[in-house]
């Protein structure tokens, strides 16, 4: 029986320079005993009461820049996009649909992931 959803994981091909970007740009806190614990091989960030993880995935043939299933919430997506174009981050224009409005932000790997703004 699945008791609840564990962790998305995006497979990267530098650990160090992914860390940077989603802590540095994205603004995600890293788990500093996960770091501690897998010496720079595998990065995890708490994210609400979710977890989001990066690390290279070659070996379990996990190509590096495969993924976009991820999609981060925020109060104010339109804000966001603006602070990671001006940090020249690759991101999408903003979509609306009657439930919220999102973008794609692309990282230094070529993986996707969303930034999504229910509404009201």
């Amino acid at each position: 029986m699945i008791k609840s959803f564990a962790f998305v994981a995006y497979s990267v091909a530098d650990v160090p320079r992914a860390l940077a970007f989603y802590r540095d740009v994205v603004g995600l806190k890293p788990d500093e005993e996960v770091l501690k614990k897998t010496e720079g091989h595998w990065a995890e960030f708490d994210v609400g009461e979710g977890t989001f993880g990066i690390g290279n995935g070659s070996d379990l043939g996990i190509a590096p820049g495969s993924q976009a299933s991820a999609a981060f919430e925020t109060d104010d997506v339109k804000a966001v996009r603006e602070q990671l174009l001006a940090q020249n981050v690759k991101v999408s224009e903003l979509m609306d649909s009657p439930m919220c409005t999102t973008c794609f932000v692309t990282d230094p790997d070529g993986n996707r992931f969303a930034l999504h703004q229910r509404k009201a």
